[in-house]
């Protein structure tokens, strides 16, 4: 175990002496204090120490965004305890494997799911204390204890009696759209420089509380997560915003909606916003083109989005009602943090899916080689320096992920890309869902940015299906703007148009909705199942 390297909650309780009376978090009309985020955190580590939670022990987050989600998890930091998010959207099956597979001991949840967790109470044995977070709906159980009494104990600076490590772990487990949630474990420290990294003054390698003092001096910026905390893109952003002395501010809707989001960057003078890509870029841009003299978002000035292709027409688009914006489309995933940027503002435009690559990032073939720029050569993106230690109780899968090249560690997510002649990347897609048809390889997210490029197209998502032919044939669902239909010859001779013949899909089906999960990601197993059903039923 190491003892010189950063950890969070020494971080957070700096910032909150030195600026104490400055805002820390709001949702709506509440606002919290650095002063008063940091003494909350305090009473809920205790109560988790007062439960005979022990170093390392996993706490579960099943929360929408709100401030006691950024609150519990500067709790777990006090406390030396490891994180666990969960989705809101899990049924009972996926509660119970993801807490068991992770070994919760203890959930903070908001009182909604309490008939949930009386399904599946009796599956996870394992958990000992239960927080409920009253949100108006369900009645704190007599199984739960309500976690605005631990909030508001205020029994003073907390930690346990193991003391505090940068080796103390953060989980974040991913969204298992392409197999069984994994749980990616970071290291506080390599969690903190990862974040730390982006930023005009970085702090040192070894923990350095003055430094840390000596850098915020004044309140920082206003964050938004405009996705959910639960999921890396989110969480990461509103960390590093508190990291540098700036504050957090979460929605009251539970579900996304363009018109809350504009009101509140009006309302609260929002600097900076985290998306995930045109999933909710369009809809902001629809809002603002529909109504464009509704709102001032003047006060925005960086957007930041990562997990879904942001193109470049829904950028321009935003640029139209905010020439001042900085827009960064970040490749990054739970495994990897900043593996490349594509930056656009006004002054310098910029495309679609591609990146320029990291100091610390390179492309490689699947034996180790870098691609050579404009050989047309495909490979992965793999990232060194600070990420993450592998994925808890899953040492295959670790190996696969965290390789060894040229004799320094890697993270190799599985995203594939080709490096250009000019030295940027052009992203394509997982590997996990790269379709092979007649021996040529095809990435779903080009096909898919291809068809919503096409006016009638609101979304759309890329399958392949067993084909006696070519292995696999290319299907489309699609799912149409308001007031459209589909017409599927004439997208697929838009595909066409734009991308090898080969690409272009075989069928194309219209749907309701693709179902894009709230962070913004597809369930492709899901949706080759509702293709498989609408190729049999044509």
């Amino acid at each position: 175990m190491t003892d010189t390297g950063w950890n969070i909650a020494d971080a957070f309780e700096t910032i909150a002496d030195q600026i104490p009376d400055a805002l820390a978090q709001q949702q709506g009309d509440r606002i919290f204090t650095w002063a008063e985020f940091d003494r909350r955190a305090d009473g809920v580590a205790r109560a988790l120490l007062d439960a005979g939670l022990v170093e390392q022990d996993k706490v579960a987050q099943y929360l929408y965004n709100c401030p006691e989600y950024i609150e519990s998890l500067s709790t777990y930091f006090k406390a030396g305890m490891a994180t666990v998010n969960t989705n809101y959207r899990y049924a009972a099956d996926e509660l119970v494997y993801i807490w068991d597979n992770a070994d919760v001991i203890a959930v903070v949840f908001h009182g909604e799911f309490v008939p949930n967790i009386d399904e599946v109470r009796d599956r996870v044995p394992r958990i000992r204390l239960w927080l409920w977070v009253d949100d108006g709906t369900h009645p704190c159980p007599d199984w739960a204890t309500p976690y605005e009494d631990a909030a508001r104990s205020a029994p003073g600076r907390v930690q346990g009696p193991w003391g505090r490590s940068p080796d103390h772990l953060f989980l974040l487990y991913t969204g298992g759209t392409t197999g069984m949630p994994k749980g990616v474990m970071w290291r506080q420290d390599d969690m903190f420089r990862a974040l730390d990294a982006n930023n005009r003054r970085r702090m040192p390698p070894e923990q350095d509380l003055d430094a840390l003092e000596a850098r915020v001096t004044k309140p920082g910026p206003k964050g938004m997560p405009g996705a959910p905390l639960m999921h890396g893109t989110g969480l990461f952003n509103a960390i590093s915003t508190l990291m540098i002395g700036g504050s957090v501010t979460t929605m009251e809707g539970r579900h996304f909606d363009p018109v809350e989001l504009l009101d509140t960057i009006e309302r609260h003078g929002i600097n900076s916003m985290a998306i995930v890509g045109d999933a909710f870029a369009k809809p902001i841009l629809r809002a603002l083109d529909a109504e464009p003299d509704r709102w001032d978002i003047s006060s925005l000035r960086v957007i930041v989005s990562s997990g879904v292709i942001w193109s470049k027409e829904t950028k321009d688009g935003l640029l139209r009602h905010n020439p001042r914006l900085i827009m960064v489309d970040a490749l990054g995933s739970s495994e990897a943090l900043g593996m490349a940027t594509n930056t656009t503002t006004a002054e310098s435009g910029g495309g679609t899916a591609k990146f320029e690559l990291g100091p610390n990032t390179r492309v490689v073939t699947e034996d180790g080689r870098d691609v050579v720029p404009g050989s047309g050569e495909l490979g992965r993106v793999a990232m060194r320096g600070y990420t993450p230690i592998g994925y808890y109780k899953d040492p295959d899968k670790s190996a696969a992920t965290f390789q060894v090249i040229d004799g320094e560690r890697y993270s190799i997510p599985g995203d594939w890309a080709e490096v250009l002649a000019d030295g940027t990347v052009q992203l394509l897609g997982r590997g996990s869902q790269c379709i092979n048809t007649g021996g040529e390889k095809v990435y779903p997210e080009e096909v898919e940015e291809c068809l919503k490029l096409h006016p009638t197209v609101h979304d759309a998502a890329v399958v392949g299906l067993p084909d006696e032919r070519f292995g696999q044939a290319i299907n489309a669902l699609v799912e149409p703007e308001p007031g459209h239909t589909i017409d599927a010859a004439e997208l697929i001779d838009h595909v066409k148009a734009h991308l090898a013949r080969y690409k272009a899909p075989k069928h194309v089906y219209e749907v309701d909705s693709i179902g894009r999960a709230v962070n913004g990601k597809l369930d492709y197993r899901a949706l080759t199942e509702l293709a498989t059903a609408r190729t049999g039923s044509s």
